[in-house]
C-alpha cells in the first residue's frame, strides 16, 4: 500500500506542478485561512454553544430544514456547534448557489454540499471569494489529516496547480482498479423472471438480445396477465443521456469496441485519448439502438422522461430490461439479473469503465469555506467531525435509531466488542428513498478499510459488486481510464467553455439518431460540426494531462 500511495503521489504531484505557470496569485478574503487559535480553544464539544452558516441542498421530497435531520441533531449535541443552514432544493441547487455566492457580503461560512467543479473552485478562489484550506487541515483536522496519511494520493488530488487546497473532498472506497464498485455506472438489469416463464436463455450477443426483447414485446398481453401488471409491458427503458440511466453500455462490441460513456471520452490501450461518440463503432452501435427503436422495442418516453417516471413505471414491474446503478432503485433484486457483456456483430466483447474511477468514489468539491467565515479555526474542527468514520458512514449512507421510521443502520457491535453501524435489511424498500431521507452527504471518507470495523458493506452494493465482478470483470479489457486529474486555471476553462458545445451537440445527436434515425447520412457533417466546436483542441489538452499521468506511474 505504501509503494502504492507513493507512485500516486508522484504522480498527482507532476499533474498538480504541470500548467502551475498559468495560474495567477490567489485573491484570499477577510477570513484567516492561518488562524492561531489554539487546538485546546477547538476542542469538542465547545464550553458554551457556538454558531456557523453553511449553504446546502436536498431532494424536493425530503427534510427541508437540516437541523431537524437526526443526523444533525446529535451532531449538535456531540459538538455545542449550531449551524444556521440555508437549504435549497436539490434541483434549484446551481442557480441558487451561483446567486449567493454573487453577494459577496452576505457570503455564508461555508457551502456544506458546494457542488463544485474544478473551475468554480480556481475561479471563487481566484476572486477570494473561498479561501485556501491546507494550513486549516494541518493544525485543527486531525480526522482529514488521518485519511490523507493513509492514502497520500487523496490530499495530492485535492491540491491546485497553484499548490493550495480550496475544497474538503468526499471519498467513498469499495474494491479499487477494475474491482471498484463505480467501475460501472450504468447496468443492463434484464427481467429473468419473465425469460424463464418464455423460456428464453440469457442473451450473449445483441443479436440474442433483441430477439428476447422481441419475445416480450410479441408476449405482452401474456405477461401482463400472468404477473398481474399494470400498464403495458415496456421491453427496454432508459434516460437518454441521463448517466446511469443511458443504454450506451450496449454498444461496446460495435467496432473498436470504445462503445459510449458519461463524459465521452476513453483511452485506447496505446494511451490515445478518444472521445467515444466519433467513433466507427458509435456509429454502428447508435444505428442498431435505432433498429431496435424501429422494431418498437424501446419505451417512446425513454427520450422525454424524467427519474420519478421512470421509476414509477419500475415500480409497476413494467420493464424487460432497464438501467441503472441499483435495480432496487427500479424495481427489485428477485426479478432482474445482470445482463453480461453483449458480443457484437463481430463477436467483439468489451466494457469500458467509467473514468475517474481508479481510485474509487471522489469529488474533489465538496465542501468549501468562503472568505466571510470569521472563525474559520471551529469550522475546520466541525467539519474534522464528519471524517470520524461512524459520523462519515451515516452522512454517506443514513443512521440508525429514528423511532417509526426506516432506518439505514443499527448499532451494533464489531468482532472486538466496539460500536460499530450495521446496515439493515430493508426488504422491498429502495435504499436510495431511505438515505435520501436521512443522510446529509457532505464531507466524507470512507475506505476500504473501515468496513466491518466502523460499518458493513450495504447490502445492496455487496450484492452489486459480487455480481458485478461474476458477471463484467473478465470483460473489462480496456487498459486505461483517464484519471481525476486537477488542471490549471487556463485548461480548466478552455475544457468547461468547449465541452458546453461538444457535449450538447454530441447527446441531442445521439437522441435524435436512436429515435428518428439519420446517422449514416448525418455522419459526416456530424463530425465536421464537431470539429469546428473545438474537438482536436479538447482532446489534445485532455492528452496533455493523460500523458504526465503515464510519465508519472513507473512501468507504464
Amino acid at each position: 500500500m505504501k509503494n502504492k500511495a507513493k507512485i500516486w503521489v508522484c504522480m498527482l504531484l507532476a499533474l498538480s506542478c504541470l500548467s502551475s505557470a498559468a495560474c495567477g496569485k490567489t485573491a484570499v478574503g477577510q477570513a484567516d485561512s492561518d488562524p492561531q487559535t489554539p487546538v485546546e480553544e477547538v476542542t469538542l464539544p465547545l464550553k458554551k454553544t457556538e454558531e456557523l452558516s453553511f449553504i446546502t441542498n436536498a431532494p424536493a421530497r425530503t427534510e427541508q430544514d437540516p437541523n431537524k435531520k437526526t443526523i444533525f441533531i446529535r451532531l449538535e449535541e456531540q459538538t455545542n456547534v449550531h449551524i444556521d443552514w440555508t437549504c435549497y432544493v436539490s434541483d434549484q441547487f446551481s442557480d441558487k448557489k451561483n446567486l449567493a455566492l454573487a453577494q459577496f457580503g452576505a457570503l455564508p461560512d461555508g457551502l456544506f454540499v458546494a457542488g463544485m467543479s474544478d473551475y468554480d473552485l480556481l475561479r471563487y478562489a481566484k476572486q477570494g471569494i473561498i479561501i485556501p484550506l491546507e494550513k486549516l487541515i494541518d493544525k485543527y483536522m486531525p480526522h482529514l489529516q488521518s485519511v490523507f496519511e493513509k492514502y497520500p494520493e487523496y490530499r495530492v488530488m485535492c491540491t491546485a496547480p497553484d499548490g493550495h487546497i480550496y475544497s474538503f473532498p468526499w471519498i467513498e472506497q469499495l474494491g479499487s482498479g477494475k474491482e471498484a464498485i463505480q467501475a460501472i455506472g450504468n447496468i443492463p438489469y434484464i427481467n429473468k423472471k419473465w425469460m424463464d416463464y418464455l423460456g428464453l436463455e440469457m442473451p450473449k450477443t445483441t443479436a440474442e438480445l433483441e430477439a428476447v426483447l422481441i419475445a416480450f414485446r410479441d408476449h405482452a398481453g401474456e405477461l401482463e396477465k400472468k404477473f398481474d401488471i399494470t400498464g403495458d409491458v415496456v421491453p427496454m427503458s432508459f434516460i437518454i443521456n441521463n448517466g446511469d440511466q443511458d443504454p450506451s453500455i450496449l454498444i461496446n462490441g460495435f467496432g473498436e469496441g470504445y462503445g459510449d460513456t458519461a463524459d465521452h471520452f476513453a483511452v485506447s490501450d496505446d494511451g490515445k485519448v478518444l472521445y467515444t461518440s466519433v467513433q466507427e463503432g458509435y456509429k454502428e452501435g447508435i444505428l442498431w439502438l435505432h433498429h431496435l427503436e424501429e422494431e418498437n422495442l424501446i419505451d417512446p418516453e425513454a427520450f422525454t422522461q424524467d427519474w420519478s417516471t421512470y421509476v414509477a413505471k419500475g415500480k409497476n414491474h413494467r420493464y424487460g430490461l432497464c438501467f441503472s446503478w441499483d435495480i432496487a432503485n427500479i424495481d427489485n433484486y428477485d426479478d432482474y439479473v445482470m445482463l453480461p457483456a453483449l458480443a457484437g456483430p463481430d463477436g467483439l466483447v468489451n466494457i469500458t469503465r467509467q473514468n475517474g474511477s481508479e481510485t474509487s468514489g471522489f469529488d474533489r468539491g465538496r465542501c468549501v469555506l468562503t472568505s466571510n467565515c470569521r472563525n474559520t479555526a471551529l469550522a475546520a474542527s466541525w467539519i474534522d467531525q464528519m471524517y470520524i468514520p461512524i459520523q462519515s458512514a451515516q452522512n454517506n449512507w443514513g443512521t440508525y435509531g429514528e423511532k417509526n421510521k426506516a432506518n439505514i443502520f443499527e448499532m451494533s457491535r464489531n468482532a472486538m466488542g466496539e460500536p460499530m453501524l450495521k446496515h439493515m435489511d430493508l426488504g422491498d424498500q429502495s435504499p436510495v428513498e431511505i438515505r435520501e431521507n436521512q443522510s446529509v452527504n457532505g464531507p466524507l471518507a470512507i475506505l476500504n478499510d473501515y468496513y466491518n470495523v466502523y460499518v458493513t458493506e450495504p447490502d445492496d452494493a455487496k450484492w452489486r459488486l459480487d455480481n458485478m465482478h461474476e458477471t463484467y470483470l473478465s470483460a473489462m479489457n480496456s487498459k486505461y481510464v483517464f484519471p481525476n486529474v486537477f488542471m490549471s486555471m487556463e485548461d480548466t476553462n478552455r475544457v468547461s467553455q468547449l465541452d458546453i458545445d461538444i457535449k450538447k451537440y454530441a447527446e441531442q445527436m445521439k437522441a435524435s439518431w436512436i429515435l428518428n434515425g439519420g446517422i449514416e447520412k448525418e455522419w459526416n457533417d456530424y463530425l465536421q460540426k464537431m470539429n469546428d466546436y473545438g474537438l482536436p483542441e479538447y482532446l489534445e489538452i485532455k492528452q496533455k494531462y493523460f500523458d504526465a499521468y503515464l510519465r508519472s506511474v513507473p512501468g507504464r
